[in-house]
């Protein structure tokens, strides 16, 4: 029985739970058993927010268990350092290469540096992707999670019709062409990695 675990992983305002509930509703519509769990933290107030989205045959349990994750999508640098326990060995980190420094009280310890080489150091494949630039690109940085979600979708075995259908069901018409633009542009670069 194969089950497919993902983790999508950010700051609250970065669009983690719409990524989340956007494979929810495709794997679904693809035929497969979905649960899905999602954690918001103080995600309003910027705080880490992470979900879960398991997909197979038959699935049992919202989360994940440490080192089962095939794929992580991780919207900020900090939060695939933080989450990435919960990666198998192996396992692929999707990681927008941006930075969102963390609300600090009394703490003034630095940004980790070196965020992609360490996680290469520990043997997970990893793909980098300038989503929030690009996003910027199409007219609105809040399409970076589109297009992490693109570049995690060329790896999925979902055929790219369930996906079109899903994004133009779920975006709201006025977003909808620049989250296809976003889409389409996150598929290119894993596309042009693998």
């Amino acid at each position: 029985m194969t089950v497919n675990n993902v983790l999508i992983a950010g700051v609250g305002g970065q669009g983690a739970v719409l990524s989340s509930e956007l494979l929810a509703l495709t794997a679904i519509a693809a035929g497969f058993d979905v649960k899905q769990g999602e954690f918001h933290g103080v995600a309003q107030r910027g705080g880490a927010v992470f979900s879960h989205v398991r997909f197979g045959d038959k699935v049992f349990s919202p989360t994940a268990r440490r080192e089962s994750v095939d794929f992580m999508l991780a919207l900020e640098e900090l939060e695939a350092l933080r989450y990435a326990h919960f990666v198998k060995p192996g396992g692929t980190i999707i990681i927008n290469e941006h930075t969102v420094e963390p609300v600090r009280t009394n703490d003034h310890r630095d940004y980790p540096g070196n965020a992609v080489e360490f996680m290469k150091s520990k043997g997970f494949n990893v793909i980098v992707v300038n989503a929030t630039q690009m996003a910027i690109g199409f007219g609105n940085h809040r399409a970076a999670n589109v297009v992490l979600l693109g570049a995690l979708a060329e790896l999925l075995d979902i055929p790219d019709d369930i996906w079109t259908k899903t994004l133009n069901e779920r975006i709201p018409e006025r977003f909808l062409s620049l989250n296809l633009e976003a889409f389409n542009a996150g598929r290119s670069v894993t596309a042009s990695t693998n």
